[in-house]
């Protein structure tokens, strides 16, 4: 057995470890440090590092980013990159609805008409999509995510049918908080897919009503 202690560059890392260089690197894009797709590849290196020494190259040249076991006096000044908060929607020539949020946050509530075709870009950004009295023409709704540190809530409509088994989920929180449904009403599908990486997805039930005694 050897008596040298390993260098703590070749410690394995933990899905702890990854998720605070993460969240370094949102305070970075939040301040400016970084740009979005600077972000997002970072992010993807993060992710995929195994051990301490991967894992640091993503925040060494950002200053006031540490992290335990980073090398001192490695950080260098950089000037500011501008990374404004944004919320964009587009609409292609195949009829395909794009929500983006950057830094910022999206919503959809009450009465609005859904496509056949929704893409949800959520980078360091929410996306909030009520869809229980939207209007929905469509037997089957295609949803596209692409989430890197971000969030996005969708409230679905009694009857409806989720499918999200094709979704890739990488050190992210999935949660389906659906209650049964209280009837046999039929409601359109709604067809999941895409990635979410260091971000979060919940899809819930619609709201209950305060004055039948329900949350």
């Amino acid at each position: 057995m050897s008596d040298h202690a390993p260098d703590a560059q070749s410690l394995r890392v933990s899905d702890a470890e990854r998720e605070h260089i993460i969240g370094l690197l949102q305070r970075a894009t939040g301040a400016g440090m970084l740009d979005l797709d600077e972000f997002t590849r970072r992010v993807d290196v993060a992710l995929a590092a195994r051990t301490r020494g991967e894992l640091n190259v993503v925040v060494l040249d950002l200053p006031g980013m540490t992290h335990p076991e980073q090398p001192t006096g490695t950080a260098t000044r950089r000037s500011p990159v501008r990374t404004p908060q944004s919320t964009t929607t587009t609409v292609d020539s195949e009829g395909t609805t794009e929500l983006r949020s950057v830094l910022g946050s999206i919503t959809r509530r009450g009465e609005w008409d859904v496509p056949a075709r929704l893409v949800i870009r959520a980078k360091v950004g929410s996306t909030d999509l009520d869809f229980t009295a939207a209007r929905i023409p469509h037997d089957v709704v295609e949803i596209e995510l692409d989430v890197v540190a971000g969030s996005v809530e969708m409230r679905m409509p009694h009857g409806s049918h989720v499918e999200h088994h094709e979704v890739q989920s990488v050190l992210s929180s999935f949660e389906d908080k659906r209650r049964a449904a209280p009837d046999g009403t039929p409601g359109p599908t709604f067809r999941l897919t895409g990635s979410v990486r260091a971000g979060s997805v919940e899809i819930r039930s619609p709201k209950r009503r305060w004055w039948r005694g329900d949350q």
